[in-house]
């Protein structure tokens, strides 16, 4: 309900099969891991966290504290550069509430993320080793028109 453009956005994108084959591109110990950009397909890591979906969306900051296991886009300078990449918070930074938008919680399986940010990664915050994900929406309601997913 607090995002409800972003959840859309993320349901599409997801069910497209837009995600599935990139990477978790930027892990920061003690913060956060980083994925979406249909860039991290290829091998040229320079280009890594410099790809999206064609097109951005615009944000939806709202009362969703950035605590452990939350799920935000990922965006540039600009608030409204939003688009496909996202991060999930491994531990509490709310120094990011109300500038970086909010849009789902992990409720199951945070061990994952906690073994992503553990990777042993370069001067840049890539991790070393490629970590791939693939995407699957759940639940009664895949169009993200804002009902139970």
């Amino acid at each position: 309900e607090a995002a409800p453009n972003t959840v859309k956005n993320f349901i599409k994108l997801a069910s497209s099969g837009f995600y599935d084959g990139t990477l978790f591109h930027r892990i920061i110990p003690g913060f956060m891991i980083q994925g979406g950009d249909p860039k991290t397909r290829g091998d040229d890591r320079r280009m890594y966290g410099t790809g999206g979906p064609g097109y951005m969306i615009p944000a939806e900051f709202n009362d969703s504290p950035h605590v452990r296991g939350a799920v935000s886009m990922a965006r540039g300078q600009d608030p409204d550069s939003a688009g496909s990449q996202f991060f999930i918070v491994v531990a509490d930074s709310r120094y990011l509430d109300r500038q970086y938008t909010v849009f789902g919680k992990v409720v199951k399986g945070m061990e994952v993320a906690d073994k992503i940010v553990a990777q042993k990664r370069d001067r840049d915050d890539i991790p070393l080793e490629r970590i791939e994900m693939k995407v699957r929406v759940i639940g009664e309601n895949k169009t993200g028109d804002g009902d139970e997913n």
